[in-house]
């Protein structure tokens, strides 16, 4: 499986151990960057480029990292194609996939310890959709939405 990864400043530290824990285990990562730890750079730089690429089928999942895990959510969702959630529960980490076909993980590099981001991770990784029709039915919904979104005049 190939997994892109994307932090900030915020994320810099949880994403050097969850790169190097990917790695271990065997996933090919694509790093996004921050390439080093810069205290005045901005999430968006990094994340819209791996969600794009999650977006596009260059990486299978993405992992997204800022100080929250919100900023990071916010602005790959706005990516179509891009399923992002901040999640922070193991059940959700599964169910996100499972369900409702979640493509990136959001996380909070200031607010979760690096064994509960880990589980999360691998959790993450290892679900697949489900394909059942009622999640199939709830997906095309939302991929409706995006198209109507995208032939709108604004």
């Amino acid at each position: 499986m190939r997994v892109g990864i994307a932090t900030d400043h915020g994320g810099f530290s949880l994403k050097v151990v969850l790169l190097e824990r990917l790695l271990e285990d065997g996933y090919e990562v694509i790093d996004f960057g921050a390439e080093t730890l810069a205290p005045s750079d901005d999430y968006p730089d990094y994340v819209l480029p791996l969600a794009r690429a999650v977006a596009a089928g260059k990486v299978d999942r993405g992992l997204a990292i800022c100080g929250s895990g919100v900023g990071a959510t916010v602005c790959a969702n706005k990516v179509v194609g891009a399923r992002a959630a901040l999640i922070t529960d193991h059940f959700s980490a599964r169910q996100g996939v499972e369900d409702d076909h979640v493509n990136i993980l959001c996380l909070g590099g200031r607010t979760i310890g690096q064994e509960v981001a880990w589980d999360l991770a691998k959790t993450f990784l290892t679900a697949e959709f489900s394909s059942d029709e009622r999640h199939l039915r709830r997906l095309a919904k939302v991929l409706a939405e995006e198209r109507k979104e995208l032939t709108t005049d604004n």
